[in-house]
Parts: C-alpha cells; structure tokens; sequence
C-alpha cells in the first residue's frame, strides 16, 4: 500500500518557518533593550501562531511536519515571551515569583519528560493549549500596552496549569508521541470505542 507524502511547502509551514527565523530579533531585541522592537517582534509571532493553525485547518493543510515545525516555532516564542518578562519586567516577575516558577516548571517538565521517553518535543495541539497559547498571547500583550490587570493573569496562570497537567499526563500514559490530538477526554472516549 503505497503512503501519500506531505505537502511540506503550504502557507502555515511558511509562517511557523518564519516564527523559527524571527526568534533571534527577538534575542536582539532583549539583548538591547530596545521594548518597542520586542512588542512589535513577539506581537508578529503571537498573530502568525494564530494564524497558521487557522489556515491549516480552514484549508485542510494540516500535516505532521507542519505539527512538529509549529511546536517548535511556539516553543521559541513563548521562551522570548518569558525571557522578555524576566529582561524588561524584572519588579513584576519578582513580585509573581511563585506563579511564574510554578508556570515554567509545569509547561518544561512535560517537555523534557517527552524528550527523554520519546527523543522528540510533544505536538499534541490540545484545545487547553490553544486556549492556553490566545490567553497567555494576549496578556503579555495587553500588558506591555496597557498594564497589569490581575483578574486576567490569574485566569490565564489557572488555564496554562491546566493545559500543562493535560500535556504532562499525555505525556506520561501514551505509548507513543501522536500529533494533533484534541483532548485527553476525546482519547480516553476513543479507547471505549
């Protein structure tokens, strides 16, 4: 039986290639300093992260390739949107310094463990990593725009822990890494069927 191969060359390739490209002008942008360059830099990445899983699914491009260079494109972007936090907001991230901590150590530990069982970064694609991915997107903008709002980072640590345990346990009770799962319900409803 003959295998279809992957279309590799499609638009959301394209912008998570470009995530990738841009992550060391976000590097510049912290090594200098220069707050205007990040916002503008990771605002790009957070619109384009957006923006390549609505194309992919709207026009049916998805792909395992296309998973796995996505993952990695988030990855980086959310590392400079953490570095970014830790570089220019130094008071505040001191200030959450036990939610932020918590933060970390919940999204790298599932990604080591996956590196360690399976020699690769997980690309679940989970809708709490999506929901995860708008909201923390949209506080790190909302705060270098227009400041802290509490009730908002609280929802958002809350969700990002969430999204992180799925992943975590996903990580841990899956035999073998599969891209684009959906939720840990949707597969325990599949091991049923």
């Amino acid at each position: 039986m003959e295998t279809k191969k992957e279309n590799r060359w499609n638009v959301p390739n394209a912008l998570s290639a470009y995530r990738i490209l841009a992550l060391p002008f976000i590097s510049y942008a912290l090594l200098t300093a220069d707050r205007d360059l990040f916002i503008l830099l990771l605002s790009i990445n957070l619109i384009s992260d957006i923006l390549d899983g609505l194309i992919a699914r709207l026009f049916n491009l998805q792909t395992e390739f296309g998973a796995k260079i996505d993952s990695i494109a988030d990855i980086g972007t959310y590392l400079m949107a953490f570095i970014g936090m830790i570089t220019l907001e130094k008071g505040f991230v001191m200030a959450y310094k036990v939610e932020f901590i918590l933060l970390i150590a919940l999204w790298i530990v599932p990604q080591i463990y996956a590196l360690i069982r399976f020699k690769r970064f997980p690309s679940f694609h989970l809708w709490s990593y999506k929901l995860t991915g708008y909201l923390q997107g949209i506080f790190i903008f909302s705060y270098f725009v227009f400041g802290f709002n509490s009730f908002y980072f609280h929802l958002m640590l809350t969700v990002s822990y969430l999204a992180y345990l799925e992943e975590l346990v996903l990580v841990i009770i899956l035999p073998k890494l599969q891209s684009n799962l959906k939720s840990i319900f949707l597969i325990q409803l599949q091991k049923k069927a």
